[in-house]
């Protein structure tokens, strides 16, 4: 993976969090749990280390217990123009799903269409096309 690929602390909901952005962008999934890597400061079936690779790249894991969960403010993920219309349209719809449209994914006056949603998990996203 070359570029930037964020890494994210999930509060004990990593499985279900990479899951869940494994069937929205598709790729490949791999989860290593605290007892594959031997940690013993947590549950033994927590997420160490999560890989989602393909179209959208994420790392994530179970917050250890000194570590904080993932919160953002004044920033969102950008996915502007990272794959065609109609793909950008179904990430856009399966991100909304159990989450907060705060605006809506339609054409600006410049002709670009975006919109921005956060997600089930509190991750918010800029989805966007020419």
């Amino acid at each position: 993976m070359a570029g930037l690929v964020p890494y994210l602390f999930f509060p004990g909901t990593a499985t279900e969090a990479l899951t869940f952005y494994h069937g929205v962008f598709g790729g490949d999934l791999a989860l290593h749990t605290y007892a594959d890597f031997g940690r013993t400061d947590g549950p033994a079936n927590a997420v160490a280390h999560g890989i989602l690779s393909g179209d959208v790249n994420l790392f994530g894991a179970d917050a250890g217990p000194d570590e904080d969960a993932v919160r953002i403010e004044g920033a969102v993920f950008s996915l502007l123009g990272t794959a065609d219309p109609t793909t950008l349209a179904r990430w856009f719809a399966k991100l909304s799903d159990g989450g907060v449209v705060s605006d809506p994914l339609q054409e600006r006056p410049w002709g670009a269409h975006d919109g921005r949603v956060t997600d089930r998990f509190g991750i918010r996203w800029l989805i966007g096309y020419e």
